[in-house]
């Protein structure tokens, strides 16, 4: 299932009500049948790659991760744990997400182009080299750019269906307001502006985000599905914008970032506790 990049869907805030307004709606799918369903639509590759968008903590907090030695690592695989993860992503879908909803889906990622699909996205998400994945998304956009090729316009409806900009944008900021207000509360901080100050000034920010968000992600689109004919990527965005689909991805999003915002919070708590390594 598509994701965007290691922290940069929904804002996580949402999380609750969508639960409550959704669940009554049909029945919740059963545990057993949503791990099934995590696994063919390599959702818990998603939950597992969180643990690598800890490497962008430290220089959220403006603090250098190395002055804590190997206490920093240990960290990371603590609150990080991708079982425990899982389990949290497992147990808010099961209540949450609708039976049908999930059949659909499921369907879908099973075939033989979904599970093409989560491979090349599993490859994708998993890959440590942020630079060198960045650097050649960009050689392939610019490429197809160049010739005019009609494929940017279907890695924008597909990057679309999955509402890339608008829930990336919302997802990031709460990520980090909870992330610095949890740190300031723990006191690893001292925050010069209060809460409503810093969502202004985020919001300030959004009209540059936005473009950046939009350019990467159809960068990222393309570097991933680069092995897939235009025919396949126009399959998918179709697969993509039927409502049911949706609603899996509108849960899935705001899973995926409530989870990163929890752990997020607990690695502010943790350091707060943290002393620096005698080592450095």
């Amino acid at each position: 299932m598509r994701r965007l990049s290691r922290l940069p869907l929904t804002l996580c805030f949402g999380l609750a009500v969508m639960v409550s307004l959704i669940a009554p709606m049909a029945r919740a799918a059963d545990r057993e049948r949503v791990d099934a369903f995590l696994e063919v639509t390599g959702f818990d590759v998603a939950l597992e790659s969180i643990r690598l968008s800890a490497d962008s903590a430290p220089q959220m907090l403006g603090i250098d991760a190395d002055a804590f030695g190997s206490e920093w690592s240990r960290l990371v695989r603590e609150v990080f744990e991708t079982d425990l993860m899982l389990d949290m992503g497992a147990g808010i879908l099961a209540q949450a997400l609708s039976d049908d909803a999930l059949e659909h889906a499921s369907d879908f990622y099973a075939s033989d182009l979904g599970q093409r699909l989560v491979a090349a996205e599993n490859a994708s998400h998993m890959e440590e080299d942020d630079a060198a994945k960045a650097e050649a998304g960009d050689a392939i956009l610019n490429g197809l750019r160049g010739i005019d090729s009609p494929r940017v316009d279907l890695l924008a409806r597909l990057n679309g269906a999955s509402d890339v900009e608008d829930s990336s944008i919302k997802a990031l900021q709460e990520v980090q307001i909870r992330f610095l207000m949890a740190a300031a509360g723990a006191g690893v901080i001292e925050l010069q502006m209060e809460e409503p100050d810093l969502r202004e000034a985020m919001r300030a920010q959004e009209p540059e985000m936005r473009a950046s968000i939009k350019e990467n992600a159809l960068a990222g689109a393309a570097y991933t599905y680069q092995a897939f004919s235009d025919e396949e990527v126009l399959v998918y965005a179709k697969a993509l914008e039927d409502p049911q689909m949706q609603e899996v991805y509108a849960l899935m999003n705001a899973v995926q970032f409530e989870i990163m915002a929890n752990r997020f919070e607990e690695v502010a708590q943790r350091l707060g506790t943290m002393q620096p390594s005698q080592d450095l």
